[in-house]
């Protein structure tokens, strides 16, 4: 209930760190990144997501997975699929170094595609590759790029021949995702896919959700815990 004194108190200090103070503003710090007062209001009604508010909530569900009873979750940042698709696995080889990404159970790609973000998910387990895009569009060209990405780790990483065959990928369409309904809250549907899909959860939020979703990720990224 908005009476609530705990509810009050996260509303206001939500409040506050969009209203009170300089843009830049350190609000919080971890995972290698800084967010500031700035950063964080991207987060306001219809606010486009930066960069670094979406490395930080992918970091956020990476610490997460490592607790008791959630699939082990590797995110790429932002940055990865863009370098992948200009340069192919040579151009990004470094960026796993130390890193076995297939012992993980579910490899998040949040993808920036010049002025949209969306979602690409690979499952280990069950060896398929889904992207997510809350304006509808395809992107089997994206899953192709990253199979052969994962071809080529695996053969690299573990000297392991992955067998393409075997894999399953699928554009969700838009009767299996939720839709956005306007022009600016991408980001924020990425984020949740990724939330809902890393704890094994079926979709099952809607576009009015956003404006509560989006305060939440305020308070998450500044407590740097999710609720």
């Amino acid at each position: 209930s908005p009476w609530n004194p705990l509810f009050q108190a996260m509303e206001s200090e939500i409040s506050a760190a969009f209203d009170s103070g300089e843009p830049e503003d350190i609000l919080s710090r971890a995972f290698k990144l800084t967010v500031t007062r700035e950063d964080i209001c991207t987060l306001q009604p219809l606010g486009w997501l930066n960069d670094r508010i979406m490395n930080f909530y992918m970091g956020l569900l990476v610490e997460r997975s490592k607790k008791e009873g959630y699939p082990a979750v590797y995110a790429f940042n932002t940055f990865f699929y863009s370098k992948l698709s200009s340069t192919s696995h040579r151009g990004v080889k470094k960026w796993t170094k130390g890193v076995d990404i297939f012992e993980h159970d579910v490899i998040l790609v949040p993808i920036h595609l010049k002025i949209h973000w969306t979602l690409l998910v690979v499952d280990i387990r069950e060896k398929t590759i889904k992207y997510f895009d809350s304006l509808g569009q395809k992107g089997d060209h994206i899953c192709k790029t990253v199979l052969k990405y994962l071809e080529e780790e695996s053969k690299e990483k573990r000297n392991i021949e992955l067998t393409a065959s075997e894999w399953t990928l699928h554009s969700m369409g838009t009767e299996e995702i939720p839709q956005q309904n306007n022009g600016s809250d991408c980001g924020v549907f990425v984020c949740k896919f990724a939330d809902f899909i890393s704890r094994d959860k079926p979709i099952s939020f809607t576009p009015e959700h956003m404006p509560y979703f989006r305060r939440k990720m305020v308070w998450e990224i500044i407590h740097q815990q999710l609720l």
